[in-house]
């Protein structure tokens, strides 16, 4: 296969409608192997192509031909040392951070485990086996898309009624919508789900998390599933789970549509972000991006032993808010939210927890330095959930300024007073 050097920017997988670039960030892997797999069923890849390039810790490689829909993952080669925090296995497909949708969803077994499951050693013995045919797959996709005349509500603050819910159960439970669109962005952008929430005088949806999440394998195996979705998977890739279309860029496009509906009837969207933590867990969870990549970049480790996380979410792990790197993807994210899919907003899941420079909560850390001078998500409607579950996490009121939050003070009140209690 032809493969060039291709470009460090932009990260992930960036289709020209000559064939694909890839890119991905990994400060301490020693190889980066690029899997093209031909289907879903796929056991196995159908080609391993190693990314020839690395600039500014970025592995990078443009390969001709590729086209849309092209499923992919990647084998990260380097140390595997869990007590110096090192979690390489190339024996495990990964999820790259930036994949824009999901073309194949984790399939639960052993093999998806960097180490010997259930082996008395715990996360100390490798884990040779194979994991292709259950690993959780990216999708190249089309970003084209016909917006019209598109144009954001920018409902101002003190105008704003906000609806939360939930894609797939508020559009299950709605009577008028037909049984195909019922559970998915189609049916949320529908006439008949906006002629309700246009009754109800909403200005703004506030979407519960849509990011792509998995559902714990605890769950699967008792066969229930997460439905909140707190759980994120990828940053950037809507969920299929609510989408009517069966393909990959086909459930990006239905996302867009359901967005240019809702601002066609002066409703903004607004996301709920998980970008505290990822589904991966702890130090026993499952391999299947992240911790993978380069784990010793993207967590925030115990320093005494390196081993074990620092836990400010109780899920296991904490996203490392102090590297650069990892502040990246965070940021891109929320612009391609904003910018490539219309979205007006977000409210921020356990936001105390981004905010955390070593340990204490500090409202001025470089998340928050970030989003203030950044032209683009600075714009955007911002709401925090301002706790975590670490020491000194509950910050209502200390959100800086452009930030609304949730408040709990004034929400425990409200329904003291309507228990009259």
């Amino acid at each position: 296969m032809n493969v060039r050097p291709g470009s460090p920017y932009p990260l992930g997988a960036t289709w020209d409608g000559s064939g694909v670039n890839f890119a991905i960030f990994s400060e301490n892997a020693m190889k980066v192997e690029l899997c093209l797999f031909d289907s879903p069923d796929s056991a196995r890849e159908s080609a391993r192509i190693t990314l020839p390039e690395q600039t500014d810790l970025i592995w990078h490689g443009y390969i001709p031909g590729i086209l849309p829909g092209q499923l992919y993952g990647y084998r990260i080669h380097g140390q595997y040392d869990p007590g110096r925090g090192q979690r390489f296995n190339p024996n495990k497909v990964v999820l790259e951070p930036y994949a824009k949708a999901i073309g194949r969803n984790i399939r639960w077994s052993d093999e998806v485990h960097g180490y010997r499951f259930r082996d008395p050693k715990e996360d100390l013995a490798f884990d040779s086996r194979d994991n292709a045919p259950f690993a959780m797959l990216a999708a190249v996709i089309d970003p084209a898309f016909t917006w019209g005349e598109d144009r954001r509500p920018r409902t101002p603050w003190h105008e704003t009624v906000i609806y939360e819910l939930h894609v797939k159960g508020f559009t299950r439970r709605h009577p008028r919508l037909p049984e195909a669109m019922r559970g998915t962005y189609a049916g949320l952008g529908s006439d008949e789900a906006i002629h309700h929430l246009k009754d109800l005088g909403v200005t703004a949806v506030e979407l519960m998390p849509v990011h792509h999440h998995a559902y714990d394998r605890h769950l699967v195996e008792r066969h229930l599933s997460n439905y909140w979705g707190y759980n994120t998977s990828a940053f950037f890739a809507p969920d299929i789970r609510y989408s009517m279309s069966k393909s990959s860029s086909g459930t990006v496009r239905e996302f867009k549509t359901m967005v240019r509906n809702l601002h066609a009837a002066g409703i903004e969207v607004i996301l709920d972000v998980v970008y505290n933590h990822t589904a991966e867990g702890d130090h026993l969870g499952p391999t299947l991006s992240l911790r993978g990549v380069d784990n010793v970049a993207y967590y925030r480790l115990d320093p005494k032993n390196p081993r074990f996380y620092q836990d400010y979410t109780a899920c296991g792990n904490t996203l490392n808010m102090r590297h650069p790197r990892v502040l990246q993807p965070i940021m891109d994210s929320l612009r391609y939210w904003i910018l490539e899919m219309h979205v007006d907003g977000f409210r921020f899941d356990l936001a105390s927890a981004l905010a955390r420079e070593l340990h204490a909560v500090d409202r001025l850390g470089a998340f928050f330095d970030i989003i203030h001078q950044d032209p683009v998500i600075s714009q955007a409607k911002l709401i925090a959930e301002p706790w975590d579950l670490g020491e000194g996490g509950y910050q209502v009121g200390n959100f800086p300024v452009g930030w609304a939050e949730w408040n709990g003070r004034y929400r425990d009140s409200i329904r003291r007073f309507w228990r009259s209690d």
